[in-house]
């Protein structure tokens, strides 16, 4: 498997902004470092990122930032335990996904480590971290695998759920309401 060297998504619908991710392999994973940048609902906000992703397709750390001197650690083992600002965050137990508010690209982790077949589907919750103050919940969510390269993504929380479309390196070309791919960033 392999990702182009970035990937850009234009927000739409919901949202009005960019988002860029760069990726390079590191230690058998992936290292994705990207900003994205939106208005929405008259807020705008700026969310930069590097999360190191690993063989296993689970996070192990990310280094989130924003405007000003926000930032937010956080780690994880790849079994479900989370530290936040190197605290101990319980309330995240059993997630090994972070889904950022502001990223559609973090959807693409899930998707590869599941590996579901047609027709699969299961649960992924994962540590939701919020573009405004990065505040951190734990988000209930499923992904069904629905045709190749199709999936239905569901956030019942929010009373959300979409088809999600992807190309062959696992990366969302189209985020229904959220974003689609720029069309110069394509699968190697």
């Amino acid at each position: 498997m392999s990702f182009p060297g970035h990937a850009a998504w234009r927000h739409e619908d919901t949202r009005t902004g960019f988002e860029v991710t760069w990726f390079r392999r590191h230690g058998g994973g992936w290292v994705a470092e990207g900003a994205t940048t939106a208005v929405e609902d008259g807020v705008a906000w700026a969310v930069r990122y590097s999360l190191t992703i690993s063989p296993e397709w689970t996070l192990t750390s990310a280094r989130i930032g924003g405007a000003g001197a926000r930032e937010l650690e956080v780690e994880a083992d790849g079994r479900g335990h989370w530290r936040l600002d190197g605290r101990p965050a319980p309330h995240l137990d059993g997630c090994l996904d972070l889904d950022l508010e502001s990223s559609v690209m973090t959807n693409t982790f899930p998707v590869h480590r599941l590996a579901l077949p047609p027709g699969g589907r299961a649960e992924a919750p994962a540590a939701y971290v919020r573009a405004a103050d990065f505040g951190v919940e734990r988000l209930e969510q499923t992904y069904e695998h629905l045709t190749p390269n199709r999936y239905r993504y569901a956030a019942p929380s929010f009373g959300f759920s979409c088809v999600l479309d992807y190309d062959g390196c696992g990366l969302i070309t189209r985020y229904p309401g959220i974003a689609v791919r720029h069309p110069a960033t394509v699968c190697p």
